[in-house]
């Protein structure tokens, strides 16, 4: 890592809004700006977003470098990838973070060709510490941590020599930091330097399509496993998660089956989420999994095999069938209701 010791976050922004992801990577940036001794900055890319990057002053950013121009209102690889590279080149600092997203993934690695510097991606935890190679010790260095080996592991990843430290974090896993109405950002404009030849597509029409299920809202989850993706069982997780006001998850080998879209998938490769109540039904609770909902406020886990790995993260654990049980929760439910 060079000697900036600011972080700086890119800004993704969704329909002329600040995505959710941003302000959870500014509210994560705000820790490790304070161990590098540095502030929080950011670097935004759009068209009239004065008035929505105030928000991020709420959050900790200290300063935002925006380019406004008219072309850039939608995003476009090649011109978004340039203007990134010069903020960073001109104001240097020492760890630059992207969401996991479909524009991060997107960004990120052109960044850090042209830079040549290193990008970890997909990270589930970001720190600061001190790692040593060839007697050589480097302090305040970057540590980069996410799942590796299919998720059987989990990798310290550094780059102390790469010029920023640069990483893709997943959506979720960091978690957003209370807004202060009282935090003020400055926001410096930045002069858009991209050429009409920079823009090799056209933009005809943008289409969006809102998901089925917003689980990283959602505040109770029911989620099924393959122990209860069976047309029965899977109508009892349905409504178990209507009567309790919640949302209906799953787990990946329930989407790959093809039972649910996924847009209800919960895990390393589906939504991060952070509810207050979370049941697994029928999970058996891969690292995979676990990755996503582990930070449950309280999880309740129903499977028929004792030794399930979802016991070892569950606040309450019930062993049994998951038609009997759940048509007894349900029963419980109404009752008291």
């Amino acid at each position: 890592m060079g000697t900036g010791k600011n972080v700086m976050v890119f800004i993704e922004t969704r329909h002329g809004k600040i995505a959710d992801v941003s302000l959870e990577l500014v509210s994560a940036a705000n820790g490790l700006a304070a161990s590098l001794g540095g502030s929080v900055e950011a670097v935004a890319i759009g068209y009239t977003l004065h008035k929505e990057l105030e928000t991020l002053g709420r959050y900790g950013c200290r300063r935002v470098y925006y380019t406004d121009d008219e072309r850039l209102a939608h995003f476009t690889s090649i011109p978004y990838a340039k203007t990134v590279v010069r903020v960073i080149r001109e104001h240097q600092p020492g760890v630059v973070l992207f969401g996991a997203t479909t524009m991060g993934r997107d960004v990120a690695p052109r960044v850090a060709s042209t830079l040549q510097c290193g990008l970890t991606a997909d990270c589930t935890d970001l720190q600061i510490g001190e790692h040593e190679i060839k007697d050589v010790r480097y302090e305040k260095t970057l540590m980069q941590i996410r799942p590796a080996f299919g998720g059987n592991i989990i990798a310290t990843i550094v780059s102390p020599e790469s010029t920023p430290s640069m990483a893709t974090v997943r959506e979720g896993v960091m978690k957003m930091i209370d807004p202060d109405p009282a935090g003020t950002v400055e926001i410096i404009q930045e002069p858009c330097q991209v050429a009409d030849d920079d823009f090799l597509t056209e933009i005809l029409e943008v289409v969006s399509e809102e998901k089925q299920v917003n689980l990283k809202a959602a505040q109770i989850i029911v989620s099924a496993g393959m122990g209860a993706s069976d047309p029965e069982a899977l109508e009892l997780v349905r409504d178990l998660a209507r009567l309790l006001g919640g949302e209906l998850g799953c787990s990946r080998p329930v989407v790959d089956s093809g039972v649910l879209v996924k847009d209800h998938q919960v895990g390393q490769t589906g939504t991060t989420v952070r509810p207050n109540l979370y049941i697994a039904c029928g999970i058996s609770g891969q690292i995979q999994h676990r990755a996503g909902m582990s930070e449950a406020k309280r999880i309740i886990a129903i499977n028929r095999d004792p030794q399930a790995p979802i016991f070892a993260i569950a606040h309450y654990g019930i062993v049994g069938d998951v038609k009997d049980v759940l048509t007894k929760m349900i029963k419980a439910y109404k009752t008291k209701a």
